[in-house]
């Protein structure tokens, strides 16, 4: 078990890692978009994990400790509802009505899409 909770760990740390980086690099090419990044990764995020799940059906054969790690460890690290949350606070507090809704309509719905869509493409 000491295995599955290192590869949940380094998965983690990866995961948000990257999502540390690509906000970064999204805030210092457009701050005016803050969102786009938890956006991005929660869609990228959303794709892997219907990819991987149907992926890891497919093949049960997978060690525990690659689909813990990237399953709860990379993806649990990469996407963020948390942030999600605060980013549409922040525009609603902002005044930016239209642009929250928006925001909470195409992380929902795209990020269900993405999910099916990384499912089936382990159909293929």
């Amino acid at each position: 078990m000491i295995g599955v909770f290192v590869a949940v760990a380094a998965g983690g740390t990866a995961g948000c890692l990257l999502r540390f980086t690509t906000a970064n690099w999204i805030n210092s090419h457009w701050p005016q978009h803050f969102n786009i990044a938890t956006l991005l990764v929660n869609i990228v995020g959303c794709l892997l994990i219907g990819y991987f799940y149907g992926l890891f059906l497919l093949r049960p054969d997978i060690p525990l400790e690659l689909r813990a790690g990237l399953l709860v460890g990379f993806l649990g690290g990469l996407t963020t509802f948390s942030s999600f949350s605060l980013d549409t606070l922040r525009l609603l507090e902002s005044g930016q009505l239209l642009l929250a809704f928006g925001y909470v309509a195409l992380s929902v719905f795209g990020g269900l899409l993405a999910t099916w869509a990384g499912l089936s493409l382990t159909k293929l």
